[in-house]
């Protein structure tokens, strides 16, 4: 690994940014073909927060934040913090003074793949966190790192300056070059989910509207009463 501080990498639109965080993780995820979810254990410390922000990447070595440290130097209005190691590590690398200099510089939140503490610190602060675990183990300062370079978290590969959105439902990396057409995707589902919303209000079922009748059919699902069931059993 290349121990380097890469300053001022390009970013998304954060304007951009800001108005796709706002259609949520989950219809960005479909509209998008279902790409970029940073994996499953990534969980909100607190409820009904929606951020969407850019990315700056810290890697770290296990049980080491001195990255994280240099990562705040390059943070600004609008940033995103992802941190990862380089081999897997729950301990709690990020707390309540971290966030509080974040908060300083106007970054809106923090994603890692690592453990944090102070957590009721965080939640009181105000300061969004996704984290993989929570835990009062504490690290040092020794080992150098890397800040704003490619790093893969939950099987994705997050590039500085991405747009990171994260809510109750996960965390989702969205490619700089795709915040365009991930707004108009997600508009043109949103409109669709409308759509469906009111077609299940004035009761269509979805096995109608979505044609599955016809797919249960192809599959050889039958309908059977109690009676019939019960006759084929025994």
């Amino acid at each position: 690994m290349e121990h380097v501080i890469v300053t001022d990498p390009p970013r998304a639109d954060l304007e951009q940014v800001t108005h796709l965080a706002g259609y949520g993780v989950a219809t960005v995820h479909e509209a998008l073909g279902r790409s970029g979810l940073l994996g499953p254990d990534l969980r909100p410390i607190q409820d009904g927060t929606r951020v969407g922000g850019t990315a700056v990447t810290a890697l770290c070595w296990p049980g080491d934040n001195l990255m994280i440290h240099a990562a705040v130097e390059q943070c600004r209005e609008g940033d995103l913090l992802v941190v990862t190691t380089t081999s897997p590590c729950r301990d709690g690398l990020f707390g309540e003074l971290f966030a509080t200099a974040l908060r300083r510089r106007g970054v809106r939140g923090l994603v890692t793949t690592t453990g944090v503490r102070d957590v009721a610190d965080l939640r009181a602060l105000g300061f969004p966190v996704w984290s993989a675990a929570v835990s009062a183990q504490g690290t040092v300062k020794a080992t150098a790192g890397a800040v704003n370079v490619p790093v893969v978290v939950g099987g994705q590969l997050v590039r500085p300056g991405d747009a990171i959105l994260a809510d109750d439902d996960g965390v989702l990396r969205v490619r700089r070059e795709e915040v365009q057409s991930g707004l108009d995707a997600s508009q043109a589902r949103l409109e669709k989910e409308a759509a469906a919303r009111e077609a299940f209000a004035g009761g269509q079922l979805g096995l109608d509207r979505y044609g599955l009748r016809e797919k249960l059919d192809q599959l050889g699902v039958r309908y059977l009463s109690a009676e019939e069931y019960e006759k084929e059993q025994a």
